[in-house]
């Protein structure tokens, strides 16, 4: 089975797949791990999934330079845990799941210029109190909170936004008088950036995982990429070599004021790689 893959389809740069779809495999869903399952690597041979660990949240830690989220992530904290602890003005150890759930539903959703409604909907609450969860972030994150309005306005300045390496993404909605195009214009200027800049290092990845995988001639091969994830077909003669290698090289593929973290599982199928 061979996807076809597009770099062309997103504006955001990141790759596209059709015929068939091979990134939009759900993983949560019973049927999706099913789906998973039939991914079976040769005898002799296991797959390996790498995957980078909340890239568009570190993007955004680097891009805004916000001392909290910069302390989190260099000091290897569960960062929704961390912002909880701030947002909600708990200790860490008291936590709880509830409310961990609820400040990665605000850390993701400001990332993608989500709204009080949007986050309202998404947590079951009152759009005031969704409203009064995101001042209280930008309260304990100023620094995130003056990267959006600093992007919004160089967005309606120049008419584009750039990704961490310099590549353009333009917005030609940015300035419409049509509230509905500009909003959604403003909320990709917000987001572009990021998930555009965590495109960028997955190419540059890959580009490095296929110079290995060609001067070393390795009995591994890069057969998927799934946005954020990297998956190998790698004998099992060369395992723990190849992981070790595909961490280097993903985790080294850009430099960004906190680490950039890369999971990897290993598995019979694709399933168990994760």
């Amino acid at each position: 089975m061979h996807t076809s893959y597009h770099q062309a389809v997103a504006a955001t740069g990141r790759l596209s797949s059709s015929d068939p779809n091979l990134q939009n495999i759900p993983i949560r869903s019973e049927e999706g791990r099913k789906i998973r399952q039939a991914f079976i690597a040769p005898a002799g041979y296991q797959l390996v999934a790498a995957d980078y660990s909340q890239i568009e949240l570190r993007i955004m830690a680097h891009l805004s330079a916000d001392a909290g989220l910069l302390h989190a992530f260099s000091a290897g904290l569960d960062v929704h845990k961390a912002t909880a602890a701030e947002v909600f003005g708990v200790e860490p150890e008291r936590v709880t799941q509830d409310l961990r759930r609820s400040a990665k539903a605000i850390n993701f959703g400001l990332i993608y210029g989500m709204s009080s409604f949007g986050l309202a909907q998404q947590l079951g609450i009152t759009r005031a109190q969704a409203q009064t969860y995101i001042d209280m972030y930008f309260d304990r994150y100023p620094g995130v909170k003056q990267y959006m309005d600093s992007t919004r306005e160089l967005a309606r300045t120049q008419g584009y936004v750039e990704t961490l390496f310099g590549r353009r993404l333009y917005l030609p909605d940015i300035n419409a008088k049509n509230a509905a195009l500009r909003q959604y214009a403003e909320r990709t200027a917000i987001n572009a950036p990021m998930q555009g800049t965590a495109a960028d290092i997955i190419k540059r990845a890959m580009l490095a995982c296929d110079q290995w995988l060609t001067s070393t001639q390795s009995d591994a091969k890069m057969i998927m990429q799934v946005h954020d994830e990297l998956v190998f077909e790698v004998a099992e003669s060369v395992l723990d070599k190849s992981i070790a290698t595909i961490r280097e090289l993903m985790s080294s593929a850009a430099v960004l004021s906190v680490p950039l973290v890369v999971d990897i599982g290993v598995g019979a199928n694709w399933e168990q790689a994760h």
